[in-house]
């Protein structure tokens, strides 16, 4: 059975990792045809002759990519994963046709509402890599979390 966590069971410096995820060429041309039509991430010839040297998919598709491991690396919010803000997301390198991804995710900071006591805010910082160990992506971001006081909701 899954154990749910609140926001006393978060802290600084936890750490959380989940993997693996692979996009292949199909999938990430795909993905970019219907929300990311640039010719870098639709059409491999015309993507060789971009700045990417290569096709390369849409830093939206690996942040939806980034979420679905996000899902699975344990942090079981009892309330879900309700994204409260991104405060950075960066693509520091562009992920390519068969890149497996893996992530690794580090608490930040844990606290309180000072208007809502049910709830606080967890900082997390998600780094996802390529099978090289490559940062791909990085992104710092807040959730929700309710305290255990009022979970029942």
């Amino acid at each position: 059975m899954t154990q749910f966590r609140h926001l006393e069971d978060f802290a600084p410096g936890q750490r959380f990792e989940n993997g693996s995820i692979t996009l292949d060429e199909a999938a990430m041309i795909a993905f970019a045809q219907q929300f990311d039509p640039q010719p870098f991430h639709t059409e491999p010839e015309a993507a060789e002759r971009s700045f990417f040297k290569g096709l390369a998919a849409s830093g939206w598709h690996t942040a939806a990519a980034t979420m679905r491991l996000f899902l699975g690396a344990g942090l079981n919010v009892a309330w879900g994963l309700i994204g409260r803000q991104v405060e950075t997301l960066e693509w520091p390198r562009p992920t390519r046709p068969g890149d497996t991804l893996r992530i690794a995710c580090e608490v930040l900071e844990v606290r309180a509402s000072r208007s809502r006591p049910e709830m606080g805010i967890v900082r997390i910082r998600t780094e996802t890599f390529n099978q090289r160990d490559e940062i791909v992506q990085r992104m710092v971001t807040a959730i929700v979390v309710p305290v255990k006081a009022t979970a029942g909701g």
